[in-house]
């Protein structure tokens, strides 16, 4: 079934991000693995190409497009590739960047915004702790006024599971403000790299996505002034809770393509390989999988793209995106692991796509919110 969400605009996009991963990515693929993150000259070639500034207004050097579907042909596009980039780019531009822009000052925007759009100035968004995960309204780090009548704050905490953590140039950070007044008493602050007592951990040894640098982020009395604070004080919750929704889009944007990516190439080896004289694709069980595998990526996909059209059109309710987070995660993971199993012995080799896929997936029913806390949503709307 066709696919009629995109016009000859994306499409044009669409082309130029599959010349960059062609020319930029593939040939660093392995080395990208080898180093555990993303090379500098790879987020100033995307930076230069346009991709980190789709929705940065162009004042700040941005293309001030209100259209999300370009933000989508993106997230598809590097997931075809690798789930890491795909997340390490979103975290940045379509995740952490829309909250400086929406809750920023003139001021604040200048300073921050158009190193953004180049890729000098990598952002991460830091809101897990270690002892609290999907528990957002249950924040440990702290910012203080500090006493002496300067009006400054002083952050004190910890970050994990950070994506972009370790390369990170910008931070913005939820913190507790107010610890009275709960959920309402969390605001938000942009961390700089070279502030005293703003320290990064090693990346994390993580079962997937090794070119991700996800790394923990340390706060030691780092004192900042009152124009590190974004937005309002006492609106980081509210913030992060209208955000979240096209986070969780784009997931499931990435979920999918990355699933449709490697099962399109299982059938392709299936079609190769063979065994008892025969391609492996067709035998009866293997034809029956792969038509269930395609018709659940294909229905998937639907519902995701009806998720971006009402995003686009600023309709899309957060139940909506819980949806197809959870939906497009599990659906991913259930077709990778299928695929591994399709490909035999060498599913489990690291030097096959498929191999690293799945390991790469895993996480997706974790972060932006495992796929219960997803589900608890989804009762709650049904007055469970």
């Amino acid at each position: 079934m066709p696919r009629n969400i995109y016009d000859e605009d994306h499409e044009s996009f669409r082309s130029s991000v599959r010349e960059f991963v062609e020319r930029t990515l593939v040939p660093r693929a392995e080395s990208m693995i080898a180093e555990h993150s993303i090379p500098r000259e790879v987020w100033l070639e995307a930076g230069k190409q346009g991709f980190f500034g789709l929705t940065i207004p162009e004042e700040f050097g941005g293309a001030g497009i209100d259209d999300y579907r370009f933000n989508a042909v993106l997230a598809e596009e590097l997931s075809k590739f690798n789930a890491a980039t795909s997340s390490c780019f979103g975290i940045h531009s379509d995740i952490t960047a829309p909250y400086i822009v929406a809750m920023g000052t003139e001021e604040q925007k200048q300073r921050w915004l158009p190193g953004v759009v180049t890729g000098e100035k990598i952002l991460a968004i830091g809101m897990t702790e270690p002892s609290g995960g999907s528990d957002l309204a249950n924040l440990k780090t702290t910012a203080v006024r500090a006493d002496d009548g300067s009006g400054d704050w002083i952050i004190n905490g910890s970050k994990t599971f950070i994506t972009n953590g370790h390369q990170c140039d910008l931070a913005v950070v939820a913190v507790r403000t107010d610890p009275a007044k709960g959920a309402k008493g969390i605001s938000l602050f942009v961390l700089e790299k070279e502030d005293a007592g703003f320290t990064k951990g090693k990346p994390l040894d993580k079962v997937g996505q090794p070119e991700s640098d996800t790394s923990e982020l340390f706060f030691d009395d780092v004192r900042v002034s009152e124009d590190r604070l974004l937005g309002p004080e006492g609106m980081g919750f509210i913030s992060m809770m209208q955000k979240l929704p096209q986070e969780r889009l784009g997931n499931a944007i990435a979920n999918i393509a990355g699933a449709k990516q490697i099962l399109q190439e299982t059938i392709d080896y299936t079609k190769e390989r063979k065994a008892f004289g025969q391609p492996i694709g067709s035998f009866q069980h293997n034809k029956f999988k792969m038509a269930e595998l395609v018709t659940k990526v294909e229905v998937t996909e639907a519902y995701t793209d009806a998720c971006v059209v009402a995003h686009a059109a600023g309709t899309l309710t957060a139940v909506d995106a819980a949806k197809a987070k959870w939906w497009a995660a599990e659906v991913q993971c259930d077709v990778l692991d299928e695929c591994v199993q399709l490909h035999g012995g060498y599913g489990f080799m690291n030097e096959y796509r498929v191999a690293r896929a799945w390991k790469d997936a895993r996480v997706h029913k974790i972060w932006a919110g495992t796929n219960e806390i997803m589900k608890e949503l989804i009762g709650r709307d049904l007055g469970l």
